[in-house]
């Protein structure tokens, strides 16, 4: 099993929104470097955290877990959707997704502030300098010492 961390604004979509809808398509990622973590590396099973970013107080909110494949993100293909991509076809899809399920709101947020003070997590991808990645892989350890925050 390998461990991520997904980010998404909480005014767009929140824990609270995943729990509501159980389990949702990951759509819109425009990076080609987090489009590899889904499309190479995410398996079903895999445990996410959930991180609130871009908002006053950022950070670990809650675990999901990868519920699909990766497929055709199909907001590629819509030229009404602000993820629509001209270049990509049916054929040759430029964006995948994966469906991300709810398991379950931490006890309390982790903030990212909390995270930066942690030596244990000082090579941790979400800390390193410029990192603005919306999907991140976790190591296990780091993994772990973050759920001991909990």
């Amino acid at each position: 099993m390998n461990y991520w961390l997904m980010k998404s604004e909480p005014e767009a979509f929140s824990i609270d929104d995943l729990k509501r809808k159980k389990c949702e398509p990951w759509d819109g990622v425009r990076n080609y470097q987090a489009r590899n973590f889904i499309r190479d590396g995410m398996q079903v099973g895999d445990q996410v955290f959930f991180y609130h970013s871009n908002c006053a107080q950022p950070g670990i909110t809650g675990i999901a877990e990868v519920a699909s494949d990766a497929y055709p993100d199909p907001t590629q293909f819509d030229p009404k959707s602000k993820y629509f991509d001209p270049e990509s076809t049916r054929d040759r899809p430029r964006w995948m997704l994966v469906d991300v399920a709810f398991v379950r709101k931490l006890k309390r947020s982790i903030t990212l502030k909390e995270l930066q003070a942690l030596s244990a997590l000082a090579d941790m991808k979400l800390l390193r300098k410029g990192n603005r990645l919306s999907v991140l892989p976790v190591m296990t350890e780091h993994w772990h010492t973050i759920l001991s925050l909990e």
